[in-house]
């Protein structure tokens, strides 16, 4: 399951000399930082990994001990929700002055809309930006004519494998042609598409399964097919 700190540092890239600048300590491998807020009451603790990764620890000063209600979907009290709506303005504030902003979570949906404005000159829009669920979803497009020839999305891993896994992993969604399907799918990485067509579009997962070169390739493919 997603974290706070995965929800709000999904799209930012920490930038090293405005953590240090802000008050990040270098500890090893990490880049450390601790802070008070809600009126002194709790400290935050915040942990960045070398491949940004943000692990934070929330403590009750009352008895010294993690504040465990922070993090429970259940635990939705005032009192609790105060705390968590302050230590979600704390984190915002910290992206807003540590970080810089991606349009996607993943590097590899980064590095492949650079290629498709590259080779398309096409960049991404973001049709439902102002529904919280669905705000990160970017659309590629034709110019002239308006159809999506690859949609990336950010959804729970549980919606591809019909289990139980509640991380998030970015993905993409081209079109196929259809006599091909059944070998393509036999990848890992490959799935019948997510919200569309199945017979003719697929879902590619963004986690470095595949190279580059091997998503590109099936993007100009989409491009030809929605032409």
């Amino acid at each position: 399951m997603n974290t706070i700190e995965d929800t709000i540092f999904a799209r930012k890239r920490w930038l090293e000399d405005k953590m240090l600048a802000f008050g990040f300590e270098k500890e090893g491998q990490e880049y450390c930082y601790e802070c008070d807020f809600f009126d002194d009451d709790f400290t935050a603790r915040l942990s960045v990994s070398a491949k940004g990764q943000v692990t934070g620890t929330v403590i009750d000063k009352i008895n010294d001990e993690e504040y465990y209600p922070l993090r429970q979907k259940e635990a939705a009290g005032a009192y609790v929700s105060a705390v968590r709506d302050a230590y979600e303005t704390l984190l915002n504030g910290i992206a807003a002055a540590c970080c810089k902003d991606v349009l996607f979570a993943s590097d590899q949906a980064n590095r492949l809309m650079e290629r498709i404005l590259k080779t398309f000159m096409v960049r991404p829009d973001f049709p439902w930006e102002k529904t919280e669920a669905y705000q990160s979803y970017g659309t590629f497009r034709h110019a002239d004519s308006g159809k999506w020839f690859a949609l990336v999305m950010n959804v729970k891993k549980k919606v591809l494998d019909k289990d139980d896994n509640e991380k998030t992993v970015d993905i993409v969604n081209v079109k196929i042609d259809s006599k091909q399907s059944e070998e393509i799918r036999k990848h890992p990485n490959i799935y019948p598409a997510y919200h569309m067509n199945h017979k003719t579009w697929i879902s590619i997962v963004l986690d470095e399964g595949l190279t580059d070169d091997e998503v590109m390739a099936f993007i100009e493919t989409s491009f030809r097919l929605t032409e």
